[in-house]
């Protein structure tokens, strides 16, 4: 299973979502959900990543916690999901099933669109250790 589609993908976010329970499931049904096979250059270079296998995902918007009901949204919040850095990480590990992955990035994404740091949800994901 090497070459997997950009549907698959979409169809494991979109039941990552779907299993959030309530009212997360229903915040997240309103954020846009993209699937691409890589990050845009310019993702990387705002982020400072070099490698472009380094992002996984991407959450762009204004985090709920610090959104006002004065901000006029230039365009939707949006969570990124990368298909070959995920590809690539899940090769790479050889120890965790790719729709595991797939739906740990999609949370992790997520939980920024709630307003959680990265600090924040290292310290209850231990995903890494």
């Amino acid at each position: 299973m090497t070459d997997i589609s950009a549907a698959h993908f979409e169809s494991v976010a979109r039941r990552t979502i779907e299993g959030l329970p309530e009212p997360f499931r229903k915040l997240a049904r309103e954020v846009a959900l993209r699937v691409a096979d890589w990050p845009e250059r310019d993702m990387l270079a705002d982020l400072g990543i070099a490698d472009r296998r380094g992002l996984t995902g991407l959450y762009e918007g204004i985090p709920l916690t610090e959104k006002s009901v004065w901000d006029q949204p230039q365009q939707p919040d949006m969570v990124w999901i990368f298909r070959e850095p995920i590809l690539a990480e899940w090769r790479e590990r050889g120890d965790v099933a790719l729709d595991d992955l797939i739906a740990h990035v999609v949370i992790h994404e997520f939980a920024h669109h709630f307003g959680w740091s990265d600090e924040d949800i290292a310290r209850i994901d231990r995903w890494w250790e």
